[in-house]
């Protein structure tokens, strides 16, 4: 199947084969931190892109697409009143939970691509060098199946929003954000032929397929 054939029997939203689309079961949560996800523009195009799940479940978010061709990215300016963070593991990283108090909301800047690409984005999006950079909690391996990582340790930017969101807002905001990424992790494998339908978080709607033409689980 061609890229533009497969792009037109996905959804929109959710970027899952239509017939798998979870929508329905995307949550809407408020938080006090806003999420700003710094995306390079190949990233964007993935359907196995997790960093988009994460702004359609927070209410209080923005995505910025960087990377076009002859197009630099504007400068970044926090909202007035918020405190800036850097969701990633430079040199000077703290962790989350070891942060001073501090009573300003958050505005967390979330960079997402691969390693290559979210590490250069201090130095390809102005304003974001001055910007300090947190780490989240290693409390648990990553659960992504879809992609191999050559970092060992290394989150799906769903889960690594995930953790900051459950030290900032709370554990129900963390839980919410995992399950819709089990959701959308576990649909993608069922249609691979990986996993069988009781095991999928949400189940698998009726009427669903089995698209993709890699052998299946037996």
């Amino acid at each position: 199947m061609s890229r533009r054939a497969n792009y037109d029997v996905r959804c929109r939203r959710c970027r899952l084969h239509l017939s798998l689309c979870m929508c329905a079961l995307i949550p809407s949560v408020a938080t006090r931190t806003r999420l700003v996800l710094v995306i390079h523009r190949s990233e964007d195009r993935k359907s196995t892109n997790t960093g988009r799940l994460a702004t359609e479940c927070l209410t209080n978010s923005e995505v910025h697409v960087r990377g076009g061709i002859g197009a630099p990215s504007p400068p970044f300016e926090a909202p007035a009143g918020t405190r800036p963070l850097l969701l990633f593991p430079g040199p000077d990283a703290v962790r989350i939970d070891a942060l001073p108090p501090d009573e300003r909301p958050v505005t967390l800047v979330v960079p997402d691509g691969n390693w290559r690409q979210a590490s250069k984005v201090r130095a390809r999006v102005p304003g974001l060098a001055a910007i300090p950079c947190v780490t989240v909690p290693s409390d648990a391996p990553s659960t992504y199946r879809l992609r191999g990582e050559a970092h060992e340790g290394h989150l799906a930017t769903i889960e690594a929003i995930a953790r900051a969101m459950g030290v900032l807002e709370g554990p129900e905001v963390r839980a919410a954000l995992e399950r819709a990424f089990d959701t959308m992790v576990e649909r993608t494998l069922w249609a691979r032929g990986a996993i069988e339908t009781e095991r999928v978080t949400g189940g698998i709607p009726e009427g669903a397929e089995r698209h993709d033409p890699r052998p299946r689980a037996s």
